[in-house]
């Protein structure tokens, strides 16, 4: 190949459009992937190679290295995503000839559970918020429509006002790549929204804007802001983890299988390009099955 090859961050620019562009994926997704890529970019250039001739074991002994330090097996599959996704860029935009990422395959993650909250714990921490209070009210609308509907805490905050229909109980989620999904909305959330709509936003309001939810300044939420809340709240309910608004999106899928809902219909939910992200839940629900059986099974 006759070609000069672009330094280390005119690669990732150009990467960067071609995940924005055909493959349509988030901002966030994007940040993700650049930063695994730099990651990489450092462990090369240790390894006194870099990515135009790195090899399939190159790739792994990266892996490995990520392992070795800590690096979950949900992290590692991402990374596997990341490099997989970088080499076939290259290979499209023949920048390479061969693809070292070809054969790598992803860990297995069903093994990390995804913590969730018991029924009555999501009850303690929904309790918290003082609904009297202006903050409060939007608090208490905030986590009542993220258990409801099992929001990505990014979906969340970035909601507008017409992207709610109170009336007949949905909303329209604008999920990774920009996807579009309607998802319900129960009665116990749309009253809470009902309150806050007529009550606090009105009282947090400093200029004209579409979204739904604002701070005190009001303005959007940030996803690290609303973070700081859902913790000072879950703290409150006793509750000894961290919780994370992962969690509620996590309780919100295991509580709907628990109660019979189905693997398809809460994938569509969730916003799931594919099934399998969604089957980890199942294994939750096995395992909640199991302790049913012990526990009242005769012959357990």
């Amino acid at each position: 190949m006759n070609r000069e090859s672009p330094r280390a961050e005119e690669i990732l620019k150009v990467f960067d459009q071609y995940l924005s562009v055909e493959r349509g994926l988030s901002v966030n997704t994007r940040i993700s992937y650049a930063r695994d890529i730099r990651k990489f970019f450092l462990f090369l250039r240790k390894e006194r190679t870099s990515w135009t001739k790195a090899k399939g074991a190159d790739l792994v002994k990266f892996l490995h290295h990520q392992s070795r330090a800590g690096l979950s097996a949900r992290s590692l599959a991402r990374l596997v995503s990341t490099l997989k996704s970088f080499y076939k860029y290259l290979i499209l935009d023949g920048m390479l000839e061969k693809n070292p990422a070809e054969n790598l395959t992803t860990p297995k993650t069903w093994l990390n559970l995804p913590k969730f909250l018991t029924f009555k714990e999501v009850e303690r921490l929904l309790r918290q918020p003082d609904e009297e209070d202006v903050q409060g009210c939007r608090d208490k609308a905030m986590l009542e429509l993220l258990y409801a509907t099992g929001l990505r805490v990014s979906e969340l905050v970035s909601l507008k006002l017409s992207d709610v229909n109170l009336e007949d109980g949905f909303l329209l989620c604008r999920g990774k790549g920009g996807k579009e999904r309607i998802v319900p909305l129960g009665k116990t959330a749309g009253a809470a929204v009902a309150r806050y709509l007529a009550a606090s936003r009105p009282r947090l309001i400093k200029k004209e804007t579409e979204f739904l939810f604002l701070t005190y300044r009001g303005g959007p939420f940030s996803r690290q802001g609303f973070w700081k809340n859902l913790n000072s709240y879950g703290r409150k309910a006793g509750l000894e983890a961290k919780i994370s608004p992962h969690v509620l999106r996590h309780s919100f899928a295991t509580h709907l299988l628990e109660r019979g809902a189905d693997l398809r219909s809460v994938q569509v939910m969730l916003g799931h390009s594919q099934i399998t992200t969604t089957q980890i839940y199942t294994h939750v629900s096995r395992k909640q099955l199991r302790r049913v059986y012990d526990k009242y099974h005769p012959r357990a």
